[in-house]
């Protein structure tokens, strides 16, 4: 199996240029993108074990990362209906 990353521009490109313009100009948006960003990355080393850890730990930060996915998301919505 194949592990990658999942940027937020891969898992929404309809949305690429509002994601631009969003983490330009919303401070909140900004934040929760690079917080997933991170954590997008933190999950990826401990997949590819460059950082081993436990998989509840593991399991924890992907639910976190679906959260944050789902926030985002639901701002990307409203700032697109508007």
């Amino acid at each position: 199996m194949t592990l990658e990353h999942h940027p937020l521009i891969k898992e929404f490109p309809e949305y690429h240029d509002l994601i631009h313009k969003l983490k330009t100009e919303d401070s909140q948006f900004r934040k929760q993108f690079e917080e997933y960003h991170e954590l997008d990355k933190e999950i990826y080393r401990h997949e590819q074990d460059i950082e081993p850890t436990s998989d509840e730990y593991l399991d924890e930060l992907k639910m976190k990362r679906v959260h944050l996915k789902d926030t985002l998301f639901s701002a990307l919505k409203a700032a697109s209906d508007s």
